[in-house]
């Protein structure tokens, strides 16, 4: 008897994203070339990586036309849209973002990692103490405070 592997079919990225919609997520263009798949009030921002597997690149609440991502600010968090208006996170908001990601993930056939698993990831962390940390600009030598 002769065994043969049967060789496994990796879907396409077009295959990921209808396999989205059929799970009950929108999709419409989104920035940057990328799909915006929503569902429920929020919003994902999928693009195809160099391996033609379907990439997570932001996740948030969808408000109006916008995604607002979810900053921590030490005390609190808020999503805060690309123009810049900002609104307090609730727990409810939370929670659903939480199942959000989780169950897109699971219709793109991505891996849940540990770190996510344990509550909601953020994309940005502006605390006060932290200042200009986010801002990917390194300070000039005279910008530095002195300590002495």
């Amino acid at each position: 008897m002769f065994f043969r592997r049967v060789k496994e079919h990796v879907p396409t990225f077009s295959e990921r994203v209808d396999h989205a919609r059929l799970n009950g997520y929108q999709s419409m263009p989104g920035p940057d070339g990328a799909t915006r798949l929503s569902r429920k009030g929020f919003c994902a921002d999928v693009r195809e990586d160099a391996e033609g597997r379907a990439e997570i690149v932001h996740m948030g609440l969808l408000a109006g036309q916008e995604m607002a991502e979810l900053v921590e600010l030490g005390y609190q968090k808020v999503w805060r849209t690309p123009a810049g208006k900002q609104y307090a996170a609730t727990a409810d908001h939370l929670k659903e973002l939480y199942n959000f990601g989780e169950d897109l993930r699971e219709a793109l056939g991505l891996t849940s990692l540990y770190n996510e698993g344990l509550g909601t990831v953020n994309a940005k962390h502006l605390y006060d103490r932290v200042v200009d940390r986010d801002s990917k600009r390194e300070k000039k030598p005279w910008e530095v405070a002195f300590r002495g």
